[in-house]
């Protein structure tokens, strides 16, 4: 979507303020229903949930490309897409913990999914490119309903549930329809600074209230002794917490970076779909080099540490791209600066995934593995409603408002490389090999 930014705009007859509405909606209605979604992979069953999120997913991928307009690109992308990935993601990770019991091969099982979400985060702007300018951003979303029609057709043996779904299992309807619209209205109401600034404090006053609405209730629920959508003792674990926080920060900066370079590239340099996407190639090589070594890294240095290390990675490529591009016009000036965030990004991202889940039990990997990709998805959302509102909001001074919203970035980044700080050094598990880690 970054990169097809200027095609959708001039072919659908809107904006860039409405394409970023499009994509950040996607990945704030992910983030709003994962959550539930996970409650519902053991009512319905994981791989029902699997596969049906797959098949709404396709259906918006067609919707999309057909789309007369902007609504309907929404309706399609964002909504339908955006509810599919919500049900097919907490089955992923699901389904990984259940099959791998020990550090070693789970760490290597998240690494390579994590590595195989990286790269198709950072190859997707190349993809995306070729096919728009190729044929047209509409081939984009052909592309990807076909890529779901043949993970379906996959997944029909390769694919197991080693348990069974319970039906009778409760749902917390109310909390999730609180939950929902308390973040759909926080989100919304960054997306309206700078255009809509009184709209925007009215949509955060009500997305506060419908939030503390949210945790009075579901404490209510859980004093009485009832299911609720979200206990409260998940947050209780101090590992987890800061882990969770590290996860926020990753993605807001990966969606935030990716939004706002792929946004400046066609509207200030004016570069065409497949140069935008050819410029974050050095991002994809990045992100494979470093998920190549993800075994090898967990094997030889403490969770904590990789994170901390990915962290200043990351933080050292915004800081390319900011002195470098401001410096020097060439498109090579992008190209240090992604490499980096790639590298930084893809040795960071599996460790946090598994610090997070390492740190429950069996019986409430549905429950945190919903509440960890909801947090990673709103944190998506995030980046790409503050730093690409503040870049859209201003985007007729082109390097200054470029310069600030990827500050806002790297002050992101700032927060989570200090919550990885406090990360306890054994946390995840000691790591293999590392004789310092190993127990008396």
């Amino acid at each position: 979507m970054n990169v097809m930014i200027n095609d959708i705009s001039k072919d659908l007859d809107t904006t860039v303020k409405g394409v970023q509405t499009a994509i950040t909606l996607f990945l704030l209605i992910m983030a709003i229903l994962m959550i539930p979604g996970s409650k519902l992979t053991d009512r319905w069953g994981r791989k029902r949930c699997f596969v049906g999120g797959l098949i709404l997913y396709g259906i918006g991928a067609v919707l999309s490309a057909a789309a007369p307009n902007l609504g309907v690109l929404i309706l399609g992308n964002s909504v339908f897409e955006g509810v599919g990935t919500a049900l097919l993601i907490p089955p992923v990770y699901i389904l990984t913990t259940l099959a791998f019991d020990d550090l070693t091969s789970r760490a290597k099982a998240f690494g390579t999914i994590m590595g195989a979400a990286g790269l198709g985060a950072a190859a997707g702007p190349l993809i995306g490119g070729l096919l728009t300018t190729g044929i047209s951003w509409r081939a984009a979303f052909v592309f990807q309903a076909l890529v779901v029609l043949t993970i379906i057709l996959l997944s029909r043996r390769s694919v197991v549930d080693p348990l069974p779904a319970d039906p009778d299992r409760p749902f917390d309807t109310v909390g999730a329809v609180l939950s929902g619209v308390g973040l759909f209205f926080l989100v919304f109401a960054i997306l309206q600074i700078g255009t809509h600034n009184a709209l925007a404090a009215v949509c955060a006053v009500i997305g506060a209230v419908f939030l503390l609405a949210f945790f009075v209730y579901i404490r209510r629920r859980e004093r009485a002794g009832k299911d609720v959508l979200l206990s409260t003792g998940l947050f209780k674990n101090r590992t987890s917490d800061l882990a969770l926080v590290t996860q926020l920060t990753q993605w807001l900066m990966l969606m935030g970076i990716s939004f706002v370079v792929a946004v400046y590239l066609q509207t200030v340099r004016g570069y065409s779909a497949i140069e935008t996407g050819v410029i974050f190639t050095a991002a994809t090589v990045g992100v494979l080099l470093s998920s190549l070594g993800a075994e090898r890294f967990a094997k030889r240095r403490a969770q904590r540490t990789l994170i901390l290390a990915g962290f200043v990675g990351t933080l050292a490529g915004i800081v390319l791209l900011i002195v470098i591009v401001r410096a020097w016009s060439n498109v090579l000036a992008f190209v240090p600066g992604l490499f980096l965030i790639g590298v930084g990004l893809g040795i960071m991202l599996t460790p946090s995934v598994n610090v997070v889940q390492s740190s429950f039990p069996e019986k409430q990997q549905g429950e945190i593995s919903g509440l960890s990709r909801s947090i990673s998805n709103l944190g998506s959302s995030l980046g790409t409603a503050i730093a690409g509102t503040i870049l859209v909001s201003a985007v007729a001074t082109g390097n200054r408002s470029y310069l600030w919203a990827m500050v806002s970035l790297a002050v992101a980044g700032g927060i989570g490389l200090v919550a990885a700080w406090f990360i306890p050094t054994d946390a995840g598990g000691p790591s293999v090999g590392d004789d310092q880690l190993q127990p008396d």
